[in-house]
């Protein structure tokens, strides 16, 4: 049923009727007066909307509550999911590195019943120290560098020096407390290497380059990019398949080799004694001792020549 219009409500109605159409006008007014004493009084308006700030504020963190609680909630869930999917994989990691692991077992104790089979010489033990990098003498001529190990620290010339990944050098200067290291990137610096996989022979030679160029490669051998690049152990200077890097590039140039590391950025070595006797190191010591038989023969008798018939 309709309602029934009161005397009240008919003295009110006109009253409504003209506060809806005054209220626009008086906003705006109002907003044209706060803009005005705003710029009349600058310091009494920051004061107020200062005083508002601070009132409003433990309402506004109020409200923000809720808000952070559901972040917080959805951030959990998804790190709680990221974290089980990490979980998976590395119980897949791990199950394939058991299997690795039983295979390689096996293969040690077949390798130890062959060897005395063969009666197999074993290698000698193999003795190594970690070093920092304390200088580079990087340049257009030189690729070496220096560590803070020497003689004291049982460092000798023609260790092998290794890095994170790889093959980074070896040792040719020792003093007490310091070394230096001849990279593989230097010129100088020649190493008999394998193409891993199809076991051709070559010679990883520096040219000052980030990229050593192989040499001496056989005119049939077929070389691809990505293949690894490993120690031959040919000469005596480094053990076979010590890692080096992979093949970068093949071109009627040349082959080029990307090295494991970047030797910009060498910070730490490890030098390795592998108990091997080069050509290089035989030769040198062979000189030690003939400089040594020299040293301790009476004066006279170094210097004594044969005399001739006259």
């Amino acid at each position: 049923m309709p309602k029934s219009i009161g005397p009240l409500s008919q003295l009110t109605k006109p009253m409504r009727s003209m506060s809806r159409r005054f209220t626009y006008f008086i906003l705006v007014i109002a907003t044209f007066a706060l803009l005005m004493i705003g710029r009349a009084n600058v310091g009494f308006v920051e004061d107020v909307r200062t005083v508002l700030s601070d009132a409003m504020t433990p309402i506004l963190e109020l409200f923000a509550l809720p808000g952070e609680a559901v972040s917080g909630s959805i951030a959990y869930v998804g790190e709680v999911s990221r974290v089980h999917e990490e979980n998976q994989k590395l119980r897949k990691r791990v199950e394939e590195l058991a299997r690795w692991e039983l295979a390689a077992k096996t293969l040690e104790a077949e390798n130890k019943e062959l060897q005395k089979l063969l009666n197999f010489a074993p290698e000698q033990a193999i003795s190594h120290r970690a070093a920092r990098v304390i200088a580079d003498q990087g340049g257009s001529f030189m690729r070496s560098a220096i560590v803070n190990a020497g003689k004291e620290q049982g460092v000798t010339r023609d260790q092998a020096v290794i890095s994170t990944f790889g093959l980074a050098g070896r040792v040719v200067e020792v003093g007490r407390h310091s070394a230096r290291l001849l990279l593989v990137t230097d010129f100088n610096s020649r190493i008999p290497v394998l193409i891993e996989s199809s076991r051709w022979r070559a010679v990883m030679a520096g040219d000052n380059t980030e990229r050593p160029k192989l040499l001496y490669l056989s005119e049939n051998a077929t070389v691809t990019p990505g293949e690894r690049i490993i120690t031959s152990g040919h000469g005596g200077m480094f053990p076979p398949g010590l890692p080096v890097g992979i093949v970068d590039s093949v071109s009627s140039v040349g082959v080029r080799i990307r090295l494991y590391d970047d030797f910009s950025r060498l910070e730490f070595v490890r030098l390795i004694d592998f108990g091997l006797r080069n050509v290089l190191h035989v030769d040198r010591l062979e000189m030690v001792e003939n400089e040594q038989d020299l040293d301790d023969k009476p004066q006279g008798l170094a210097e004594k020549k044969p005399s001739t018939a006259q």
